[in-house]
């Protein structure tokens, strides 16, 4: 029997972690790596994606969330040629990257910050009331409820 791997998926999606655990493995195509990122469980229904983006600032990055998606975009801006940088060894790359993630319904950003060279952004599931599990108490016999309705 062949196995699946759904690694891929765990990469670009948030709060979609139980279906994924309930089926162990899906095989695809890999996903965008650069720049690296972590997604975790923070809570029960809490996470937090933290993107390592050294050498950029504030300035340089953009989060964007639209329906169901999360968008994270990063450039550098173009560098004059009085300020252009002679690199004996470039290691640290700094170019413009976009990162997209699947968000699952209800989980909102609830806040970034930039700090050591990441980003980390934190997420929350948030079930409206609507949506919530509740106890229905049961009220009277089927005969008290046809007398009700009689009258």
């Amino acid at each position: 029997m062949q196995t699946i791997d759904f690694s891929p998926f765990y990469r670009s999606t948030v709060g979609f972690d139980r279906l994924f655990n309930r089926l162990d493995t899906l095989s695809g195509q890999e996903t965008k790596t650069y720049p690296p990122y972590n997604i975790e469980r923070t809570g029960e229904d809490a996470y937090r994606i933290s993107i390592a983006v050294a050498g950029f600032s504030n300035g340089d990055i953009a989060i964007e969330t639209k329906e169901n998606s999360l968008v994270v975009k990063g450039a550098k801006p173009q560098e004059s040629a009085e300020k252009a940088r002679e690199f004996l060894h470039r290691g640290i790359a700094e170019r413009a990257f976009e990162l997209r993630f699947q968000l699952a319904d209800y989980v909102e950003v609830q806040g970034a910050t930039l700090e050591n060279g990441l980003l980390h952004l934190e997420l929350k599931r948030e079930l409206p009331e609507s949506k919530k599990p509740r106890q229905i108490a049961i009220n009277g016999s089927a005969a008290s409820i046809e007398d009700k309705s009689v009258n």
